[in-house]
């Protein structure tokens, strides 16, 4: 009687729930190799695509994570547990997590489409996010920028992608806009041709595109000259700070004022019986 005893629960309940284990096991065994797999083969494809380590690393992470999951929900569902309940836990912690790290979310999306779409590299001076600056690093949720007084600046990646990007260094060749005022007095032809013969004599200054120079405005106390020449984007400091000097010198040799803005003061003076009224 003991002895059907046994096999009958055997037979009922041990050996099923030892197949149930070994398979709740192999199926967890094989999903995690599954899973290694995949997150390897991403990574191998986002490396072919010259995306950035640190978004491979951060990819590959989620992706593990995310099939390790669903390794384990199929693991339990091997063994018969209903996973309705454990999904829904899942499900209500995904919703907190992703409340409670909304910014960072965004700082992470931003961080992508910038890796991605790469509007500016390392080693750029770019002016985003109301900052001017060198890039250092871009970062998964922010961009690390140096400024040229040597501080260091971490700006959020959603600010960044978020505004108007503007990439100073990204083209090899920059315009100098220059308005050089001189006055009405002055010969603008003269002018002219002192700047001319300034910008001809400069080698750091393009031959093309021709330099322009232009009567842009009758102002108020003087005739602006608008002078662009085009320069390598790695010199238009210099030259531009040379370009001033040398102006400015030449004009005075010359005779050629650069007024400054001034107004006429009139004074009247009334008579002591008006006064005394």
């Amino acid at each position: 009687m003991e002895d059907l005893i046994n096999a009958s629960v055997l037979g009922e309940y041990m050996i099923p729930w030892g197949i149930n284990i070994l398979m709740a096991i192999a199926v967890y065994v094989i999903g995690r190799w599954i899973a290694k797999l995949v997150v390897k083969s991403v990574d191998k494809l986002m490396a072919r695509s010259d995306v950035d380590e640190s978004l491979r690393k951060f990819s590959g992470g989620i992706i593990n994570a995310a099939l390790t999951i669903v390794v384990i929900i199929a693991s339990l569902e091997q063994l018969g547990v209903d996973t309705t309940s454990v999904l829904a836990v899942f499900a209500a912690a995904g919703l907190a997590v992703g409340l409670a790290l909304k910014d960072s979310l965004s700082n992470f999306a931003a961080g992508v489409m910038l890796i991605i779409f790469k509007p500016f590299k390392v080693g750029e001076v770019i002016n985003a996010a109301g900052v001017t600056g060198s890039v250092e690093a871009i970062r998964i949720f922010n961009t690390l920028m140096r400024t040229g007084d040597n501080q260091e600046i971490t700006v959020p990646n959603s600010h960044i992608y978020g505004g108007t990007i503007i990439n100073l260094t990204t083209r090899d060749t920059r315009r100098i806009d220059l308005v050089i005022g001189i006055g009405y007095d002055d010969n603008i032809g003269k002018a002219r041709a002192l700047l001319e013969d300034i910008l001809s004599n400069d080698p750091a200054i393009l031959k093309d595109p021709t330099p322009i120079i232009m009567v842009l405005e009758l102002g108020d106390s003087s005739v602006d000259l608008a002078v662009r020449p085009w320069v390598r984007t790695s010199d238009y400091w210099t030259v531009r700070s040379d370009l001033l000097q040398t102006i400015k010198e030449t004009f005075d040799n010359n005779g050629i004022s650069i007024p400054f803005p001034q107004r006429d003061l009139h004074v009247f003076e009334q008579s002591k019986s008006a006064q005394a009224a």
